[in-house]
């Protein structure tokens, strides 16, 4: 081949190489990745607590259920405006008596607000609030009786108590311990009104309870209290050992309320002076 072609076929190779370079599609470039906007967390709304209150459901004028099925009573009031106050909400459940204590251990309830006498006993198990009001026990009997304070604290007749109250420890420590009257002449109750009626209906002789409850029970019967007890006892709130904080949180409101108009209110409401 001669020298010269042969150069220029070279050269129109190397020519031809070239504009294939430069068509060769450059590869496209991967996009930056797209970072997503950081999540953000949703707002933290500060739910008021809600607190369970365990009561007696037939302890006028402190906690009962009326006629409509609500709870009412001069501490039902009192701790909705203690709620109210101290910023958290509560149900109100009512519980046999002598479980509510056990109810409050095992976590069933916060706190018993139901005019519950502070007494050493009860302090071993769970704490209390500061005293928010003071009572003595009170002693009834039937109108066709006859029966004094003197046959009571003799022991002539058959004694009527709700189980769990401190009207019934008074007996059995004062009457039954000391040999004044049998054991089987303490008849208990599940509640109250069990007992004003079979006091009404002769059953049973006397009947021992505080006296504001006292007084309601026996209202428009043929019963009439006939003494009092100076046990000087005082009422307070029992709150689990644990729940300091809410312990706190409800002597604090205890005052507040006891220093408000709200308190002289419930205290005409309920005829408790």
């Amino acid at each position: 081949m001669d020298r010269k072609v042969g150069f220029i076929f070279l050269a129109l190779f190397i020519l031809f190489g070239v504009c294939l370079c430069g068509c060769t599609e450059k590869p496209a470039e991967t996009p930056d990745a797209v970072t997503a906007p950081e999540a953000t967390e949703a707002p933290v709304v500060n739910e008021n607590p809600t607190y369970i209150v365990g009561i007696d459901g037939e302890y006028p004028p402190y906690s009962f259920i009326n006629k409509n099925g609500e709870p009412e009573g001069f501490d039902v009031e009192s701790v909705k405006w203690i709620a109210d106050d101290m910023g958290f909400n509560v149900k109100i459940q009512a519980i046999a008596w002598d479980g509510i204590i056990p109810a409050l251990q095992a976590g069933k309830i916060d706190m018993v607000y139901s005019g519950m006498t502070i007494t050493d006993e009860r302090k071993e198990v769970v704490n209390f609030s500061k005293a928010y009001w003071k009572v003595n026990q009170s002693v009834a009997t039937h109108d066709d009786t006859g029966l004094t304070m003197e046959d009571f604290n003799a022991g002539k007749g058959k004694v009527g108590a709700q189980r769990g109250t401190t009207g019934g420890f008074w007996v059995e420590e004062n009457l039954v311990n000391k040999s004044i009257i049998t054991p089987d002449m303490l008849i208990t109750y599940d509640n109250f009104p069990l007992v004003a009626t079979d006091l009404q209906n002769k059953r049973i002789d006397f009947a021992i309870y505080d006296r504001p409850p006292m007084l309601d029970a026996i209202e428009g019967k043929p019963l009439h209290i006939i003494g009092e007890i100076d046990t000087g006892e005082e009422y307070g709130i029992a709150i689990r050992k644990t729940d300091t904080t809410l312990l706190e949180t409800m002597n604090e409101g205890l005052d507040h309320l006891m220093a408000s108009s709200k308190w002289d209110e419930l205290k005409q409401k309920y005829e408790m002076e």
